[in-house]
């Protein structure tokens, strides 16, 4: 897959392949890796890959599974596409230059069950025209029904993820989680949050070497942690109440992808593809007029856990 662009690499030939090779290899072996983890856990569904050309250099493969045993809906995309954004784009997107590459994993997973929870992870790499380079990511989880153990067990996880690599990691991505992964004009988290990092930058915030490291880490811990969810909820009991709340919360999670999200945005500004970058929205959703949950009901309890600033690594007070 080609990904010539005018963008120069992190590294000198003689050092071996530029570093920006090595990182779309491993993205796209994660890819791999992930898909035959997911297709297990599910037992019955099985990704269908659509590979694809970028305009302006590269490409990628769009892999989605659907009507699985546990997987509703699920997507597990690579990318390595280059070409230079118009000037208001790279405006828009804090680029300090139209020319860029990019590599990375993106992947959200709707289940069946109102019982097991949404997730979504992404690990990217970037280079500006100028040389800048800078790594992104994150992981967050978004129950229909929150399982504050369970919640507390996820973020536990990536805790350690986190301070395997700097003491600091956590607390300052999991509160930058709930910044970001936040719904302005409803005043409330997507969901239980997680980590989010953005440029972090070869040179000024580590290594591209220890950088890389952690975001490999992030990403390896993705497969074991949800698989594990998606086997302790697989089976319990719902019912109509229960898929009725699934598609409101659903319908909150497209208002974020579509509304909010800068993954989004950036697929969108730079002529990506657009059924692979909306491959992130539930099969299906509804919105209702200003519904309110009832006081006292399980609907009113998760609606609690929407906010910012949960310590979910210990044992977390509700409201």
């Amino acid at each position: 897959m080609p990904t010539t662009s005018p963008v120069p690499p992190t590294s000198s030939p003689a050092a071996g392949p530029p570093f920006r090779a090595r990182v779309e290899a491993w993205m796209r072996d994660f890819q791999d890796r992930l898909c035959q983890q997911l297709e297990a856990a599910d037992g019955r569904g099985r990704f269908q890959e659509d590979a694809w050309q970028h305009h302006g250099g590269g490409g990628g493969r769009s892999r989605v599974l659907t009507n699985g045993d546990v997987l509703e809906k699920g997507g597990v995309n690579f990318s390595a596409v280059a070409g230079t954004m118009s000037e208001q784009a790279a405006r828009v997107l804090l680029m300090p230059n139209p020319e860029y590459f990019a590599t990375g994993v993106s992947v959200v997973q709707h289940p069946r069950s109102p019982r097991v929870p949404i997730v979504h992870m992404n690990v990217r790499y970037f280079e500006a025209g100028n040389g800048e380079a800078w790594f992104g990511g994150g992981i967050d989880l978004t129950p229909i029904y929150v399982d504050e153990a369970q919640a507390r067990w996820f973020h536990e996880q990536l805790r350690a993820v986190c301070d395997e690599h700097h003491p600091a990691y956590y607390a300052r991505f999991h509160a930058w989680a709930d910044d970001y992964f936040f719904l302005t004009h409803r005043q409330e988290t997507r969901g239980v949050g997680g980590i989010f990092f953005d440029r972090l930058t070869v040179g000024k915030d580590g290594s591209a070497d220890d950088l890389f490291a952690f975001v490999r880490a992030v990403a390896d811990v993705f497969g074991p942690t949800y698989t594990t969810l998606m086997q302790q909820n697989r089976a319990l009991p719902y019912g109509p109440a229960e898929e009725q709340w699934q598609l409101v919360r659903r319908g909150r999670y497209a208002e974020f992808n579509l509304a909010i999200d800068r993954g989004t945005r950036f697929g969108l500004e730079t002529g990506g593809r657009t059924e692979s970058i909306l491959m992130s929205l539930p099969p299906r959703c509804e919105w209702h007029y200003n519904l309110v949950p009832a006081p006292g009901s399980p609907e009113a309890a998760t609606q609690s856990w929407l906010r910012k600033g949960v310590n979910w690594v210990e044992a977390p007070d509700a409201l």
